[in-house]
C-alpha cells in the first residue's frame, strides 16, 4: 500500500485544520489532497513546516510526545539576544504547565525568508534578534512562551524543520508530496 506524507509551507494567520466556520483561512484553501491530516500543529500565528499525511502509524511517530521528534524553529524576538539566553532555554525555563528546555539554541543571522504579511511591529528604538531553537515536544505555543520568559517576546516564528524533513525552497502555501510504500521503515523515509 502506497501513503502519503505533505510537506507543507503553512503562511502565517492560517489554521492547521481544513475546516472552521469564523471565517479563518484554513488548510482546505492550499492542500486538495483527499485523506490527509495534520501531524502535530502550528499555530495560527507562526508559519512554516507543517507535516500532514494519510499514515495514522507515521502521524502518531511524528507528533506523539513520547517519539521526541526534534523541531527546530528560527524565532525573531524583541531585544538584543545573547548566548545567556540561549543557555538560559537549554538548561530550561518555568512555565504554567511546567519547565520546558530546549535542545539546543543559538544565535543566528537573519535567515532568508519570504516577506510576512501583514509585517510584524517594528520600534525604532528596540532592536530585534534571531534565534534557531531545537525542542522535542510541542506544547502550545510553548517556543513564544519560552523566549518570553527569558525577555525577548517573539515576534515571528517559523518552523524550518521537524526531524529530519525540512522546509527547504517552499514557499508559503505551496507544498510537496511525497509517497512511500508500507514496508518502508519511519526512520528511512524521506
Amino acid at each position: 500500500m502506497v501513503s502519503k506524507l505533505v510537506l507543507l509551507n503553512k503562511p502565517y494567520q492560517v489554521l492547521s485544520q481544513f475546516t472552521d466556520n469564523s471565517g479563518k483561512s484554513t488548510l482546505a484553501d492550499f492542500i486538495d489532497i483527499k485523506s490527509v491530516y495534520p501531524a502535530g500543529r502550528l499555530d495560527f500565528d507562526s508559519e512554516g513546516l507543517l507535516l500532514l499525511t494519510d499514515d495514522g502509524r507515521m502521524q502518531a511517530q511524528i507528533s506523539h510526545p513520547k517519539y521526541k521528534l526534534s523541531k527546530t524553529y528560527w524565532a525573531q524576538v524583541e531585544g538584543n539576544a545573547t548566548q545567556q539566553h540561549c543557555d538560559a532555554l537549554c538548561c530550561g525555563v518555568t512555565l504554567k504547565d511546567g519547565p520546558a528546555s530546549a535542545i539546543s539554541c543559538r544565535l543566528i543571522p537573519e535567515p532568508s525568508l519570504w516577506p510576512r504579511n501583514p509585517p510584524i511591529r517594528v520600534r525604532k528604538t528596540i532592536p530585534d534578534s534571531w534565534l534557531e531553537i531545537v525542542i522535542a515536544e510541542g506544547r502550545n505555543r510553548q517556543v513564544r512562551r519560552m523566549t518570553a520568559a527569558v525577555n525577548l517576546p517573539c515576534l515571528r516564528l517559523v518552523r524550518a524543520q521537524i526531524g529530519q524533513w525540512s522546509l527547504g525552497q517552499l514557499q508559503p502555501g505551496e507544498f510537496r508530496l511525497i509517497e512511500f510504500s508500507d514496508n518502508q521503515p519511519f526512520q528511512h523515509r524521506p
